[in-house]
């Protein structure tokens, strides 16, 4: 994914706050997600290939890779939040569009529209095998923010 716009955080501590909020997640520390980058409106996160997180084909599952989504979007658009706020996902739509068959999964959540209350993302979710990574699914979701 191409980054297509600049952002200011109003957080100064946003990145802080999603490492914080990151180490929380039962769920991402179940499958094995790690965090691998924060900025102002992107977060890249990845999960390392194990039976695990496969189906019966042998390929990462779905339910995988819409939490892996989900939750790379939900951290970008944390990051553009004030201090004191919390991220709660409205909805998301995701399309697959190849086999999702390799060593890792990646996550780029991309904020497209930050608004007071709501935000819009778009995440690439990759598989990557041998440094080359193929776009597996695609998502949209929008977010919203909430007191912490």
């Amino acid at each position: 994914m191409t980054e297509t716009t600049s952002f200011t955080p109003r957080n100064p501590a946003f990145e802080q706050v999603i490492r914080a909020s990151f180490l929380a997640q039962g769920l991402m520390k179940t499958l094995g997600v790690e965090l691998r980058s924060v900025a102002p409106g992107r977060v890249v996160m990845e999960l390392p290939y194990s039976p695990a997180v496969a189906q019966q084909q042998g390929l990462f599952h779905g339910a995988g890779i819409g939490a892996i989504g989900d939750v790379a979007g939900g951290y970008a658009a944390l990051s553009l939040m004030p201090a004191d706020s919390e991220v709660v996902t409205v909805e998301y739509k995701v399309n697959f569009v190849r086999p999702a068959a390799g060593g890792l999964l990646r996550a780029e959540g991309q904020v497209l529209r930050a608004g007071k209350s709501l935000t819009v993302c778009r995440i690439d979710v990759s598989a990557v095998e041998n440094g080359q990574a193929t776009v597996v699914a695609l998502l949209q979701a929008t977010f919203m923010r909430v007191a912490a």
